[in-house]
């Protein structure tokens, strides 16, 4: 009778036990932790920890507690993928990222066949949603065709008769968008001097800046990240050549300013109208700066795309993909950086590129 007795509380104890339990939201935030794009993985990260904390200080969604993951691919396509093997490994529902469109592209095939839905904040390269891997795919950014025809336009009214360069490095986002603004220069009735490919991670460009010092450019057009540019620019003061380095969003943090000293200053980029300026995103701006930390570039990017996903499983009601994509599908979502509706391919509506200076240790957006 004992025997039997115990044998059912045990028995009842287990039943207990395998009952689902309250149920945290696991999500992820993947980019550059570390390596030369480290700033902007960083800009990721606490953009991604101010809307957990905020959207779980107004109760989760869905009641539920939003927990987050950061995760590093080092802007390294293959760790990009380990990287999203992992976060399906872990049960993630969402992830926000990747940042650079060379990681972007080879994960996004991993979620789409994890049903896992991921809205990068900075992937701007038009593969990514072009040749989009899946439903589950978003960004809210703009593109690169988009940023390089404001690129090659401005070049050609600005720099008119001026001897222009075009380099990239290699990379999905480097020469997808060096390809677009030469395309626009060209199709505005400019020409390029040269064309040349850079090789990402270098230290030394002192030859390339010879070519460029002999062939007399004026204007240097960079499809590549900030670490490369602003080495570029560094030793082009150092041999004396005063030619005007351009190029898009990756320029868009004051490291780069740290790597050129003054001489970088004249330099400019094209990236969105500054986010940090809206009405929508005065609230949270504040709530940075509280922290001492500069909400620029991506910041408030990655957020908006938590704010996003939490209001489309609220709407929802569930976590669940299928629930949530509906909503993703349909609504314009209120966000830090604007209202966004995605089309079809799951590209966003944004607000158009302008053109920034870096000046006076900073960078500012030219009239």
């Amino acid at each position: 009778m004992k025997k039997r007795l115990v044998a059912g509380l045990v028995a009842g104890l287990a039943v207990v036990l395998a009952a689902p339990a309250y149920a945290d939201v696991t999500i992820a935030v993947a980019g550059p932790m570390t390596g030369s794009n480290a700033v902007v993985g960083a800009q990721m990260r606490h953009g991604a920890e101010q809307a957990v904390e905020d959207i779980n200080a107004a109760g989760g969604i869905n009641g539920e507690k939003v927990v987050l993951k950061v995760a590093d691919d080092a802007c390294d396509p293959k760790q990009a993928v380990n990287v999203a093997n992992q976060l399906a490994g872990d049960g993630v529902s969402f992830v926000a990222g990747h940042y650079c469109s060379g990681s972007s592209i080879p994960a996004s095939a991993v979620y789409a066949e994890e049903n896992i839905i991921q809205i990068s904040p900075g992937s701007t390269n038009p593969v990514f949603t072009d040749k989009r891997a899946g439903p589950t795919i978003f960004r809210v950014c703009g593109r690169d065709d988009q940023q390089g025809a404001v690129a090659g336009a401005y070049i050609a009214q600005n720099f008119k008769d001026k001897k222009v360069a075009i380099l990239h490095d290699k990379s999905a986002y480097g020469k997808g968008i060096a390809d677009e603004t030469l395309k626009a220069l060209k199709d505005a009735g400019g020409k390029e001097t040269l064309y040349e490919a850079i090789t990402a991670g270098e230290k030394d460009y002192s030859a390339l800046v010879s070519k460029l010092k002999q062939s007399g450019v004026d204007v240097v057009y960079l499809g590549g990240y900030h670490t490369e540019g602003g080495l570029i620019v560094r030793q082009m003061r150092e041999q004396g050549l005063n030619a005007v380095l351009i190029g898009g969003d990756a320029l868009a943090n004051n490291d780069f300013l740290a790597i050129t000293g003054k001489g970088g200053e004249g330099s400019l980029f094209t990236f969105a109208p500054d986010q940090r300026k809206l009405p929508t995103a005065a609230g949270v701006v504040e709530k940075f700066k509280a922290k001492n930390f500069d909400p620029e570039g991506y910041t408030l990017y990655t957020y908006a795309t938590i704010q996003i996903y939490a209001a489309a499983a609220t709407a929802a009601k569930s976590t669940e993909t299928e629930s949530v994509l509906a909503e993703l599908n349909k609504q314009t979502f209120k966000t830090v950086v604007g209202d966004v509706k995605f089309d079809p391919k799951g590209d966003p509506t944004v607000a158009g590129y302008v053109f920034y200076e870096f000046k006076n240790g900073g960078y500012t957006q030219k009239d």
